[in-house]
């Protein structure tokens, strides 16, 4: 009798994988509604937008603000990308890892999808800012346009936010643990941000380990925040101007006298150089170096997807 060849199996190799799985991903955007974040997403900057966008980028109180809410914004946008993408699968992935399927690809596949809905999000954020009339500085930092600066910004964190979630996605084994997990993640990014919260001690050292960070900072220093007017301080000596000394009001004598004069937008921009961080300081090198920790970051966290998923063929489930 002869005996039949078999030939070894050959697996797809990591290139040709990672198109296969992309492709899978957008065809599961088509037919599974993963397009869905898109709309979401907008409904969420739509609303924070059109509450701080009248002083985005005008004063540094509304900048403080608005950028603090911007930053939760793309963060939320991030998480909510991708926080369960690989856990709701996870019995495929593990089935699919055992016949030949690389981690890497998996993960690299990921990468390139997710990268291209927050381009998409990014830019439906920049259409609603537009719309809401915030004042985006024309003259960007690292760009010749402002507008560029703040949309590779808001792609950035909105990024860096997607694989942190994946990474998570990618450790935890169910979806449920996800979502659980999901609240104290962005949590822990809004009080570390060091932008609206007072930091002190070991907290003030936390804080460079997060996103929400180097986005404020970056969005800050490109939105020209050392350059603007505080109000803070004419309105505290205006909430207070009636206050009687010795049967006097001498407060409200100065700032009538400020007023008669034109002179209350000097004033105010005067008390802006009390408001001044070296950290929002409009330059090359205090922009790039907030978007290179943000990639650094962004590194780190698809490496650790990997790492964490090339255990899945220990599920004990």
């Amino acid at each position: 009798m002869n005996e039949q060849k078999t030939e070894p199996l050959k697996h797809k190799g990591r290139i040709a994988q990672t198109g296969i799985y992309f492709r899978k991903f957008l065809r599961m955007f088509v037919y599974q509604s993963d397009w869905k974040v898109l709309p979401i997403g907008a409904v969420i900057a739509a609303i924070v937008t059109f509450v701080i966008g009248e002083n985005l980028f005008v004063t540094q109180e509304g900048t403080q603000l608005g950028t603090f809410a911007l930053v939760c914004v793309c963060i939320w946008n991030g998480f909510f990308n991708s926080i369960q993408v690989v856990c709701r699968e996870r019995d495929i992935v593990k089935r699919e890892h055992r016949a030949g399927l690389h981690i890497s690809s998996y993960i690299c596949s990921h990468l390139l999808y997710q990268l291209i809905l927050c381009i998409l999000q990014t830019i439906v954020t920049i259409v609603i800012l537009m719309i809401a009339g915030v004042k985006i500085p024309m003259q960007g930092v690292i760009t010749p346009l402002g507008l560029i600066d703040i949309g590779l910004t808001i792609l950035l964190i909105t990024y860096v936010s997607d694989i942190m979630a994946l990474m998570v996605s990618c450790i935890v084994r169910t979806t449920t643990t996800a979502m659980t997990v999901m609240p104290f993640l962005l949590i822990f990014q809004l009080v570390f941000s060091g932008g609206f919260f007072q930091l002190s001690g070991v907290a003030d050292y936390v804080k460079y380990a997060t996103i929400s960070h180097w986005g404020m900072n970056s969005l800050s220093a490109i939105g020209r925040y050392n350059e603007q007017p505080m109000v803070s301080l004419w309105n505290t000596l205006v909430g207070v101007k009636n206050i009687e000394i010795y049967g006097q009001k001498p407060l409200l004598d100065i700032l009538v006298d400020i007023e008669s004069h034109g002179m209350v937008d000097d004033f105010i921009k005067w008390s802006g150089q009390y408001g001044v961080s070296s950290e929002y300081a409009s330059t090359v090198s205090n922009v790039l170096t907030c978007w290179g920790v943000l990639l650094l970051l962004l590194v780190i966290f698809a490496l650790a997807s990997v790492i964490a998923l090339k255990f899945v063929d220990r599920d004990k489930r």
